[in-house]
C-alpha cells in the first residue's frame, strides 16, 4: 500500500538559515561545476590529447549520464534510509573519481572517471532538493528553488572565468584538481553542520520492487510528466550552448578563453537576475503562469538566435543578445518545473527529485552530441538545437498538464 502524502516534517524549521541555503546551493552546484569549470579548456585538451571534438564532447556527455543514473539510484535511497548518509558516500566518491580524472592518461581513462565522478556527484543534487521539499511546502517550495538558483548561479558564472584564468598558470588536469578540492569542502561542511531532514518514521521501506512501483506511479502521473518534460527540455537547450559555446566562441568567432569565460558568466548573470526575479514574484503569481511566461520568453529567444545565426545580419551580437535572452530565462522555468513537480508527490520527495533530475541529464545527454557531431563552423547548429529543445519543452507542459495542472496528484 502506498503511504499517504505527509507534510512536511513538523519537527524541523519552516524557516531555512542563510548558511543551509548555501550549504544546499554548493551541493546542487556540483552539477554546474563538474560541467562548466573546465570549458574553456576543450579546445586545449582536443590538441592535448590527440583526439577529435566529438570523442571529447563524450567527456560531457558521461558526466550527464553520470548525473542521470546517480539521481535515479540515490534518490530512492534518500528515502529509505535518509539524505544524510547517501550524501555522504557521494561526495567521498567524488573527490576519488576527481582525482583519476587528474592523472587521466588517455581520453578513455577521462571518459570513464567523468562517467564516475558525474555519478557520485548526483548525489549531492538529488538529496539538496529532496532536503527542500522535507524542509518546506507549498510556494515556498518554488521561492527557495529560485534562492538555490541564486546560490547555484554562481557555479555558471565562475567557473568558466576561474578555469580561464587557471590556464594561465597549468593545464587542464589543474581543474580537476580544483573540483576534487571543492568535494572535499562540501563533505566537511555535511559531516560537521547538516542534520538529516528525514526523520525515521517518514522514510519508505520495500527495497527495490518499492523503488520500481514508485518510479511507476510518478511517470503514469501525467501533470508530474509535463512538468519534468518542461524543465528537462530546458535543460537540454541549456546544455547544448553549454557543449557548443566553447567551440563557437573561440573557433568560431575568434574569442579567447578568458572573454569566452566573462560571456558564459554573463548569460549566468541572466540566469540569476530571471531566478530571483521570479523568488519574488511567486508569492503573488501562480507558478503555473510564472512556468508559462518563462516558456515563451525562452522560446521567442531561441527563434531571435536562429534567425540571427543562419542570416549573420547583426554579427555576433545577433547571436549572443538572443542567445542571453534564452538562456538565462531558465532561471524562470526550472525552479518552477520543479516545484510543481515536487509539490504532487511530496511522499516520495527523494524519488520525485531524482525522476526530474534523472530526465533532465538524459535529454541533455541525447541532445549534446548533435551540436558537435560536425565541426563546428558556425552557430547555426547550436542555434536549431536550442529552439527545437525550448519548443519541445512547451509543447510537452502544455499537453501533458492540460487540465491537470491544479488537481492533486492521485495516490494508489
Amino acid at each position: 500500500m502506498s503511504p499517504v502524502p505527509s507534510p512536511p516534517d513538523p519537527a524541523v524549521p519552516r524557516r531555512i538559515a542563510a548558511g543551509l541555503v548555501v550549504l544546499l546551493g554548493g551541493l546542487t552546484a556540483l552539477g554546474p561545476m563538474t560541467i562548466d569549470l573546465y570549458l574553456p579548456a576543450l579546445p586545449r585538451m582536443t590538441r592535448e590529447l590527440e583526439t577529435s571534438e566529438t570523442l571529447l564532447q563524450l567527456t560531457l556527455t558521461a558526466a550527464l549520464v553520470g548525473l542521470a543514473v546517480g539521481q535515479a539510484v540515490v534518490g530512492p535511497i534518500s528515502d529509505a534510509v535518509g539524505r544524510r548518509r547517501p550524501l555522504l558516500v557521494g561526495l567521498a566518491a567524488y573527490v576519488l573519481a576527481s582525482v583519476v580524472c587528474v592523472v587521466a592518461p588517455t581520453i578513455e581513462v577521462l571518459i570513464a572517471g567523468r562517467l564516475l565522478q558525474a555519478l557520485a556527484g548526483a548525489a549531492g543534487i538529488v538529496v539538496a532538493r529532496a532536503v527542500v521539499r522535507d524542509l518546506v511546502s507549498g510556494r515556498d517550495v518554488a521561492r527557495l528553488f529560485s534562492m538555490l538558483l541564486l546560490v547555484t548561479g554562481l557555479a555558471p558564472i565562475l567557473a568558466p572565468v576561474v578555469g580561464g584564468q587557471l590556464l594561465r598558470f597549468g593545464g587542464w588536469r589543474v581543474l580537476f584538481g580544483v573540483l576534487a578540492a571543492f568535494g572535499v569542502v562540501l563533505f566537511l561542511a555535511v559531516l560537521l553542520g547538516l542534520r538529516d531532514s528525514l526523520a525515521p518514521e517518514r522514510r519508505r521501506v520495500g527495497g527495490i520492487n518499492d523503488a520500481l512501483h514508485t518510479y511507476a506511479r510518478l511517470a503514469r502521473d501525467r501533470a508530474f510528466l509535463g512538468y519534468a518534460l518542461a524543465g528537462g527540455f530546458g535543460f537540454a537547450g541549456m546544455f547544448a550552448y553549454i557543449s557548443a559555446s566553447p567551440f563557437v566562441y573561440q573557433e568560431v568567432f575568434g574569442i579567447s578563453p578568458q572573454v569566452y569565460g566573462l560571456l558564459f558568466g554573463a548569460n549566468g548573470v541572466g540566469l540569476m537576475v530571471f531566478s530571483q526575479t521570479n523568488g519574488r514574484l511567486v508569492r503573488r503569481i501562480d507558478p503555473h503562469r510564472l512556468l508559462a511566461a518563462g516558456q515563451v520568453i525562452s522560446l521567442l529567444g531561441a527563434v531571435l538566435l536562429v534567425v540571427g545565426a543562419a542570416t549573420s545580419a547583426a554579427g555576433v551580437p545577433g547571436v549572443l543578445v538572443p542567445l542571453f535572452v534564452a538562456i538565462a530565462s531558465f532561471g524562470m522555468v526550472g525552479p518552477n518545473a520543479m516545484a510543481l513537480g515536487l509539490a504532487r508527490h511530496p511522499e516520495a520527495a527523494g524519488t520525485a527529485s531524482a525522476l526530474i533530475g534523472t530526465l533532465q541529464f538524459v535529454i541533455g545527454a541525447v541532445v549534446g552530441p548533435l551540436v558537435t557531431v560536425v565541426q563546428v563552423r558556425s552557430a547555426l547548429p547550436m542555434a536549431v538545437v536550442v529552439a527545437g529543445c525550448v519548443a519541445i519543452g512547451l509543447a510537452a507542459r502544455v499537453t501533458l498538464t492540460a487540465g491537470l495542472a491544479t488537481r492533486p496528484a492521485r495516490v494508489r
